[in-house]
């Protein structure tokens, strides 16, 4: 009882609401997926993430894009923290898991610290209650390649081993920055860290 008290405090207190996505207190549903860690693909389970301790999911429209990229090099470089909290990162978009392959290698973004997951189907992202839509045409990433895939809109879940989300952020009902993302599941999953001693 102290520590479902301790993630409803440690949650208001951080936590602004996202009005087109799963909110604080929903339970996220498990979700398996094609991902890929260092340009190397695996199958990835938020059931199984879940049980080593707190995971923050986070849906970004397209690997190769501006504020994708500066989320991608933030969590990369704060990754050590993370997993110092116990905390899993996966990063789920509509790319094919072909250009994940890239985007989770290159160093300039994940680095190799984290995965990212394809959800070419979009139902990850509709398990979440986030909207996912087309590019305008003629749009390309910052490779220069034309994107081809749909997109989701920017929102990060922090969720606990029993599944509850604790947090949800989203730039596009909150205004926030793509580091913002970063910084605000990072000292969520720190808190509940301590809440946990």
């Amino acid at each position: 009882m102290k520590r479902i008290l301790t993630y409803a405090l440690l949650a208001s207190a951080l936590t602004v609401p996202a009005f087109a996505a799963l909110k604080t207190g929903d339970k996220a549903i498990d979700f398996k997926a094609r991902a890929s860690l260092a340009g190397k693909e695996f199958d990835f389970s938020l059931g199984d993430a879940l049980k080593k301790g707190p995971a923050v999911v986070y849906f970004y429209p397209a690997a190769y894009t501006r504020g994708c990229n500066i989320e991608a090099h933030t969590f990369a470089e704060n990754s050590e923290k993370f997993a110092a909290a116990g905390a899993t990162i996966i990063g789920v978009s509509r790319d094919t898991i072909e250009k994940l392959n890239m985007f989770s290698s290159d160093p300039e973004y994940c680095a190799g610290k984290f995965p990212v997951a394809a959800d070419a189907s979009g139902a990850i992202s509709k398990s979440f209650d986030l909207k996912s839509g087309a590019v305008r045409e003629g749009a390309k990433d910052s490779k220069g390649n034309p994107i081809t895939t749909e997109t989701t809109e920017r929102t990060t879940f922090v969720i606990t081993p029993d599944h509850k989300i604790v947090a949800t952020f989203s730039s596009n009902d909150d205004k926030i920055s793509p580091e913002d993302h970063v910084v605000k599941s990072l000292a969520l999953v720190e808190q509940l860290k301590t809440a946990k001693k």
